[in-house]
């Protein structure tokens, strides 16, 4: 089973010909209103890729709770474990540009309020696998982190967006899932070398924890065996990148799962980021 703790957002999406400058104001050509948050996402993308999911985290008392449950519900994500806080569901208020390039402001509510104690120990012992975010506190991210690690679980963190990270965290991560701009900070944070394979290769030296590192339009790379192994994305129209991170990071957690060895997950992750891109909305149905 996959194990997903994170955010849970509903997303508000306006459509734009060009995305707005700073201090400008332009006007949208569309708007729609749907689930999203990285933990939602990415649990909804590995219950796609067949993977049996459950959900842990937090939603407010207000009207966007439903909405924002509601397609991982529809999928059979078990979302027993999702608490709902006196607090505002998050949301994210989402630019997509004509060519499908994307900018995003997330306001976490009661994702401030996701406690690792909501996951019980039954539900992170050997043969499964955690996938965690960073839209949640960091604290609580590194304690089940460290709880699912002695417990035999397989640990695995988008570590997005970027934050400040204790080092002991990285002792418990058995996957590290970052895009090219969040190695860099995390790179120049850890004073690594920044290019993508030195990033990889230092962090499985330091750490002990293999990294793999998404390339855009331009796929993945891992390092598996000694050798780097670097994935191209079949060819896509592009219509709307937003969640296609996401979608990468539940189509790996799934693969993992299943036994999959890292290579051959990131060619599935790779695969279902790309199909992600050619549709709209983050938890769009392909």
């Amino acid at each position: 089973m996959v194990v997903v703790f994170g955010s849970v957002n509903l997303d508000l999406v306006a459509r734009v010909s060009r995305l707005p400058r700073p201090g400008e104001t332009i006007a949208g050509t569309g708007f729609a209103m749907a689930p999203g948050g990285k933990g939602a996402n990415q649990a909804l993308a590995a219950r796609r890729a067949g993977a049996a999911v459950a959900m842990f985290g937090a939603v407010g008392d207000d009207a966007f709770a439903a909405a924002a449950l509601g397609n991982l519900v529809a999928a059979g994500v078990d979302v027993a474990g999702v608490a709902a806080v006196p607090a505002s569901t998050g949301v994210a208020l989402i630019n997509v540009d004509a060519r499908g390039e994307n900018a995003i402001t997330v306001v976490a509510g009661a994702n401030a309020h996701a406690r690792a104690a909501l996951v019980p120990a039954a539900s992170i012992g050997a043969g499964t696998t955690l996938l965690m975010q960073l839209e949640v506190p960091v604290p609580e991210v590194a304690a089940l982190a460290a709880r699912a690690r002695a417990a035999g679980a397989g640990v695995l963190l988008n570590a997005a967006p970027a934050e400040p990270l204790p080092d002991e965290l990285w002792h418990t991560v058995d996957v590290l899932l970052v895009n090219e701009r969040e190695a860099l900070e995390y790179a120049n944070a850890w004073q690594l070398p920044a290019a993508p394979a030195s990033f990889i290769g230092a962090m499985d030296a330091r750490f002990g924890v293999a990294v793999v590192l998404t390339l855009g339009a331009r796929g993945a790379i891992t390092l598996a065996e000694g050798a780097l192994r670097e994935v191209a994305p079949p060819p896509v129209t592009v219509v709307d990148t937003t969640g296609a991170g996401d979608a990468f990071a539940g189509a790996l957690a799934a693969a993992l799962d299943r036994g999959a060895a890292l290579p051959e997950a990131m060619d599935a992750a790779v695969r279902a980021g790309a199909l992600a891109c050619t549709h709209p909305g983050a938890q769009s149905v392909p």
